[in-house]
């Protein structure tokens, strides 16, 4: 099948926003009931911002005119370390494939492109929090769990 896979402008926010609504309701496990006002409001946000200064890079994936996928990469600065110097960082997120069209390579092929966005941007040190089900082909890309971060609960 033939695919458009296009980099996000400020023009896609609403697209982007019910995307990123889609991906958490699936990551989450949450009902179509649950309040997402605020979210859907802060994403705007955070992409009306985002994709203005670059700090943040998405991927929509097409079949004709139905948007079928999504990904994000985000990107911020730490200070820098002796595996990481330059402390610069990105974060991808908000990978969704339409369960109809899943198994096809969309989701590899979305993550191939934020992968190279960050290395043209000079960036090695990519993470991401990976789903039960996202997780072979995270590996299969090569990303690694991470044995010494933890996280604050």
């Amino acid at each position: 099948m033939n695919f458009t896979y296009k980099t996000a402008m400020p023009e896609d926010i609403d697209i982007l926003v019910t995307t990123r609504i889609e991906v958490l309701r699936a990551a989450n496990k949450l009902d179509d009931d649950v309040d997402m006002t605020e979210v859907a409001v802060q994403s705007g946000a955070y992409y009306e911002k985002a994709l203005k200064d670059g700090s943040h890079t998405a991927i929509l994936v097409y079949d004709k005119e139905k948007i079928i996928g999504a990904g994000g990469i985000s990107y911020f600065e730490v200070m820098p370390t002796y595996h990481n110097p330059t402390g610069k960082k990105a974060y991808i997120m908000n990978m969704y494939t339409n369960p109809a069209y899943r198994r096809m390579g969309i989701a590899y092929h979305t993550l191939s492109l934020l992968v190279e966005d960050a290395k043209n941007k000079g960036i090695d040190a990519i993470s991401l929090e990976a789903t039960e089900m996202g997780r072979p082909m995270y590996e299969k890309f090569g990303f690694a769990g991470m044995k010494d971060e933890m996280e604050l609960k």
